[in-house]
């Protein structure tokens, strides 16, 4: 009889630990189809926008409107973008395709540039003609190769999901088409990525490419990255450090520490640049008690963290609270000009004061010593260009990035139109409105506290 139970006890077990990894089987399936479609797509959608941005270039060249060839520029900028984003999306880390979205940044701010222009009072040049020939050429190169491996890839049913697969065991796919035909383009770009699209595009280009690798300094060791985190954070011996380097495929060369300090049960995250031993950010993880100290006081703490590890002179331009954490924006100053890409973000606990994080990515990545411009319009002709009915509160002078990553020197308004709050840019060179933000209820974007 304790046989037979057992028996079935036991072909009851066999039977679940089957269906249970016929469930496994098909969830990872299910979950594999998914990516293989979403790769499908993406790969689909490149090749319809390239497709048009190479018909967008044509009409252009074919049209002798100046009305019509500014929105036309506009939608090749916006297909770049797309484009862009669709490569995103496809598994190409581990892929040399680099020179190919080299050459659609450059086009794209090119197209931008032209398609902002007035011009009816500025025509295209006869170089920015012939900048248009080369492009729709080029982009008809690049079409074709794509389609080239659209239709093998198609024809062989090859599949992305193993292309992938087979590129993160570093592994040799046993067909090649869809790599090969990657590569083909963007040998293809190479030559189109030093095409010369003037002076203007090469610096925003160049801004754009700002990185962490350009920071001053040489190569730290790991045991020099752990004393950078002691002296930043003036840490006891009783701590305990961790440190790694992040791995290849990271934004940036680093090195990822991690602090345990016994005494408060706190562990602390910190990254810090190979290339110089700059902080990139920190990150406390604890509990946050009742709120003891006003944001004031946290702001306080915030400016004397900063002044402690900062050599620029830094102005808060934000204050929130957020359940018991204050987070503090700054940005570094010069001759009383706020210049806004570089940005230093705090949090700090509304309990001890405790400094809960940092974030100076974006200052390590735009900092630079620039040479402020002078303004070519005075004040009351900025404040013309504002709404009438904007009533300005305050006013400051300031660099910020405009939506094509490009530096511009602006009188800043802070105003209320009816009952909501806004910060206006207006360029100090031309008058143009750069930029409009809108503030959420109880953001104080100005903490004058």
């Amino acid at each position: 009889m304790i046989r037979n139970v057992l028996i079935a006890l036991l072909v009851v077990a066999v039977a679940g630990t089957g269906y249970w990894g016929y469930k496994q089987q098909q969830e990872k399936n299910a979950i594999r189809i998914q990516s293989e479609n979403n790769y499908q797509r993406a790969f689909h959608d490149l090749n319809f926008n390239i497709d048009a941005l190479h018909d967008k270039i044509g009409e252009t060249l074919a049209m002798n409107s100046k009305r019509q060839i500014s929105p036309t520029l506009a939608q090749v900028w916006r297909l770049t973008s797309e484009a862009h984003n669709n490569v995103g999306q496809l598994p190409l880390g581990l892929l040399p395709f680099n020179k190919t979205e080299d050459f659609l940044t450059k086009m794209g701010d090119f197209s931008y540039r032209v398609s902002l222009r007035d011009l009816e009072k500025k025509p295209l040049t006869d170089k920015e003609y012939n900048k248009l020939k080369e492009l729709y050429a080029n982009s008809s190169n690049i079409q074709d190769e794509l389609r080239k491996t659209e239709a093998v890839a198609s024809k062989k049913d090859i599949r992305w999901t193993d292309v992938e697969m087979a590129l993160s065991k570093k592994d040799q796919p046993q067909d090649n088409t869809i790599i090969d035909g990657f590569k083909t383009v963007d040998k293809s770009s190479q030559g189109y990525g030093e095409t010369d699209f003037g002076p203007e595009v090469a610096s925003m280009h160049n801004a754009k490419k700002r990185n962490v690798n350009k920071l001053e300094g040489r190569n730290i060791t790991k045991e020099e990255a752990k004393k950078e985190a002691i002296k930043f954070f003036q840490l006891k011996k009783n701590v305990k450090i961790t440190v790694k380097e992040t791995g290849k495929g990271s934004q940036y060369r680093a090195y990822s520490i991690t602090m345990y300090n016994p005494d408060t049960k706190a562990t602390t995250y910190m990254d810090v640049t190979k290339k110089g031993g700059y902080p990139l950010w920190v990150l406390q993880d604890r509990k946050v008690g009742a709120q003891k100290i006003s944001v004031n006081k946290a702001q306080e703490e915030a400016i004397k963290f900063l002044n402690m590890h900062m050599k620029s002179k830094m102005e808060v331009v934000s204050a929130n609270q957020y359940d018991n954490i204050a987070v503090f924006t700054f940005v570094s100053t010069k001759d009383g000009v706020r210049i806004y890409p570089d940005t230093v973000s705090i949090k700090v606990a509304l309990d001890n004061g405790d400094i809960m994080g940092y974030q100076g990515t974006d200052f390590l990545t735009s900092h630079y010593d620039r040479k402020i411009p002078s303004a070519t319009i005075t004040e009351k002709q900025a404040r013309a260009k504002l709404n009438p009915k904007f009533k300005v509160m305050e006013k400051h002078m300031a660099i910020i990035q405009n939506d094509i990553k490009q530096e511009v020197y602006c009188y800043e308004f802070l105003g209320v139109l009816g009952d909501e709050t806004y910060i206006i840019y207006i360029s100090a060179q031309n008058g143009d409105e750069e930029q409009v933000k809108k503030l959420r209820e109880g953001q104080p974007d100005y903490a004058s506290m």
